[in-house]
């Protein structure tokens, strides 16, 4: 079985940006990503161990989205402010 290489990534790359476009192609890789992740999840509780992975996916997701609704609340004070004046 041929093996991918990096040019040949490349042009994938290319083409699926040609194809989809730069608007959707971040949300596919959110996609594959999140079915990765559950796919790991789930062969982890088939294999009946508990998966390192998840845990440290998990860790590194709070740390991420804590900055994020802090700032979804400043946005909403802010508009509370602007709204109040």
């Amino acid at each position: 079985m041929p093996r991918i290489g990096f040019p040949e990534l490349i042009v994938i790359l290319i083409i699926a940006l040609v194809l989809f476009g730069p608007g959707k192609l971040p949300a596919m890789g959110k996609a594959v990503g999140e079915a990765l992740k559950e796919f790991k999840k789930a062969t982890g509780e088939i294999m009946g161990g508990t998966n390192p992975v998840s845990s440290t996916e998990a860790k590194v997701e709070a740390r991420v989205e804590a900055p994020v609704e802090a700032k979804t609340s400043d946005t909403k004070m802010e508009a509370e402010i602007t709204s109040r004046e």
